[in-house]
């Protein structure tokens, strides 16, 4: 199984389970990257890209709270309380500028930690992130969705005590991943605990749209660069065209933000880690 070094790091009263590789980088002028996951992942998805960044910066990555290697919530899980221990994180152990990278959900939670972060960020690279007016929010829809995937969600996570049907549900990302990777993702993420924290971060999210469309985050002014993934999910197409305007509309708002359609499905970083890796060498250059 894929070797896991990280500590238990305090956070905001609870903990965050981090792990550091790269060139040690303790002085201000170090080159750093701080990665946020999408809901229901952890610091393993971005195994794909770690490797082909790992001599030119200092590089992390973390379970939230509530995954398996960081113990039991004591408290809601909620966007803005992931925000919070993201601040945190990066306050106890990045000691100057960095660069964010985030997909999917993670992009919401690193947005609203960008508020905070604003002065330290020399570029943020949003992976796939829908922004909050996208269509797949609007609020009929997707509470009809949220209330479905997490019916969907519930069965898997009582059959996911079978070893064998966690294969199956994770059989979308066995390809992209070394062998000892997709055993740990099999033995922390699907698994009845892994799924239960998934169906959480799901719920925290639908409880934060509302706040989002009503206050959203504000513009990061840093460089920005929103990596679109261009393959839709099946007999999804209209939906998905919709949902990349809305992430086009959202880059052009920003004073520094690029758009970019990408080959590939929702994790762009697990199908083209090399042009993931790219972008951030792009950012930490900027």
């Amino acid at each position: 199984m894929r070797d896991a070094p990280g500590q238990r790091l305090p956070v905001n009263g609870r903990a965050v389970h981090v792990a550091q590789s790269g060139p040690e980088q303790p002085d201000h002028d170090g080159a750093w990257v701080v990665f946020e996951a999408g809901a229901g992942c952890g610091r393993t998805c971005w195994d794909a890209v770690r490797p082909l960044l790992a001599d030119q910066a200092r590089l992390i990555t973390y379970d939230r709270a509530g995954r398996v290697r960081t113990g039991p919530l004591s408290t809601p899980l909620t966007v803005d309380g992931m925000a919070d221990d993201l601040v945190a994180l990066v306050e106890a152990l990045v000691p100057g500028d960095f660069v964010l990278v985030a997909h999917s959900m993670g992009g919401l939670v690193a947005r609203r930690a960008a508020d905070r972060l604003r002065t330290r960020l020399r570029g943020l690279l949003l992976i796939d992130t829908l922004p909050e007016m996208s269509p797949v929010y609007d609020d009929e829809s997707w509470a009809r969705t949220t209330r479905q995937v997490d019916r969907m969600l519930a069965v898997a996570q009582a059959l996911s005590r079978l070893r064998l049907f966690g294969r199956l549900l994770s059989a979308n990302v066995r390809p992209y991943y070394p062998a000892d990777t997709y055993e740990t993702m099999l033995a922390e993420d699907f698994t009845p605990a892994g799924t239960a924290q998934t169906r959480r971060e799901m719920r925290a999210l639908a409880a934060a749209l509302p706040g989002f469309r009503t206050d959203p985050p504000q513009p990061p002014t840093c460089p920005t660069i929103l990596l679109s993934a261009a393959k839709p999910p099946s007999r999804r197409e209209r939906q998905h065209a919709l949902t990349r305007e809305h992430q086009r509309r959202y880059v052009e708002t920003l004073p520094h933000g690029r758009y970019e359609s990408v080959d590939a499905a929702h994790l762009i970083h697990a199908e083209q880690p090399a042009l993931v890796a790219a972008r951030i060498r792009e950012l930490l250059t900027t």
